[in-house]
């Protein structure tokens, strides 16, 4: 395929001039158009799309009309203007300096005889190759911001689908949460009624993170307060009677992981439905959850008043809360503690607020 041949536009009222430029850059490869005047050239190059299209202006400064600098000026204000070589027969740099601050690619001194044409070839071979330059520049930052654009219309969506997800997971698990509570409360076995509940708080935990990462900002994160105080909630609702009526709780604005903050819920769903069912054998107590960080780690205590190792073990416990809640705590690589100090039941879980890095030992253990 044969390279196009460039054309240049030379704006100039000298006659004989022009037939030399013509000459002189038509042997170089060079299509050359000359017009007269300013108005002429600018109505060359508004017309250049039906005209096969300028590559480079050759524009002279003294003309009668529009000179040079006007001429370049309306040239400048065209959309997709071809670059320009401002040529003048003043030795003034003054001249070259405003040429070039209007927007010339270069500028060079003519004389009568046209033994600038040299120069005028290299400059506008130069200007040609800064116009291609500057082409491809904004062709790349067109294709960049196209590309950010793209990404970010990826990122919206992947976060709308990871919403709905979340959104209906959590719906989901509620349904069985309810399903799990309506067999409860029909169940005529005390041992089943209790196995129920259980699995139904366990249930209700899990859907509560889903719920929380579907109307969060952050879908990498979850904010421990809001949820425990949700899932505290929840158990308030589920439970028979006021037992739960002195459930309190305490807690900073924590942000956590989702998978840790499941994790946590369960272990706080474990522990506080065992003082329900044990702590205060003749009716309700307080029970106290309280969530504080200290530095990079995290505590978390289940506190209550009630009767404490003088609890009589029931024979129809499976000992399944106490295996859940070990298993939460080795995945958040966490120390269960007994305070012994204390009168009552108090359960002290020390975490970190970020994950471990892989290979370190789980430092959990249940008490």
């Amino acid at each position: 395929m044969n390279q196009r041949t460039p054309t240049l536009l030379y704006i100039d009222d000298d006659d004989a001039l022009a037939r030399l430029v013509s000459r002189g850059l038509t042997r170089r490869g060079y299509r050359v158009v000359h017009a007269a005047s300013g108005e002429e050239g600018l109505d060359h190059i508004r017309r250049a799309e039906t005209q096969g299209g300028i590559d480079v202006v050759a524009l002279d400064q003294y003309m009668p009309g529009l000179d040079g600098l006007e001429t370049l000026e309306q040239i400048m204000a065209i959309p997709g203007a071809p670059p320009v070589v401002f040529v003048t027969a003043s030795q003034d740099s003054s001249i070259a300096v405003t040429a070039l601050k209007a927007g010339a690619a270069d500028y060079l001194v003519k004389d009568v005889k046209g033994d600038f044409i040299p120069l005028l070839h290299v400059a506008a071979e130069g200007a040609l190759r800064q116009a291609e330059l500057q082409k491809a520049r904004e062709e790349a930052e067109a294709e960049i911001h196209a590309s950010r654009d793209r990404y970010a219309a990826l990122a919206a969506e992947r976060e709308l689908l990871l919403r709905e997800v979340n959104h209906r997971v959590g719906n989901s698990l509620q349904i069985i949460a309810s399903l799990l509570h309506l067999q409860a409360s029909s169940a005529g076995q005390e041992e089943v009624k209790a196995a129920l509940t259980n699995a139904m708080g366990r249930v209700a935990a899990v859907a509560q993170v889903h719920r929380r990462l579907y109307t969060s900002q952050d879908l990498k994160s979850v904010v421990l307060n809001q949820y425990l105080d949700s899932l505290l909630e929840d158990l308030r609702r589920s439970a028979e009677g006021n037992r739960m009526s002195r459930l309190t709780l305490k807690a900073e604005p924590i942000e956590i992981d989702p998978d840790r903050a499941v994790a946590v819920g369960i272990i706080v769903n474990e522990l506080v439905m065992n003082a329900v069912k044990y702590a205060y054998p003749d009716g309700a107590g307080p029970i106290h959850v309280e969530l504080t960080s200290q530095g990079e780690d995290l505590q978390l205590t289940i506190t209550d008043n009630g009767v404490g190792d003088n609890v009589k073990a029931d024979p129809r416990s499976t000992g399944m809360g106490q295996r859940i809640v070990a298993a939460m705590a080795s995945k958040l690589d966490a120390s269960v503690e007994r305070d012994p100090a204390h009168s009552g039941t108090r359960i002290v879980l020390r975490f970190q607020r970020t994950p471990p890095a892989p290979g370190k030992a789980s430092t959990a253990a249940a008490s």
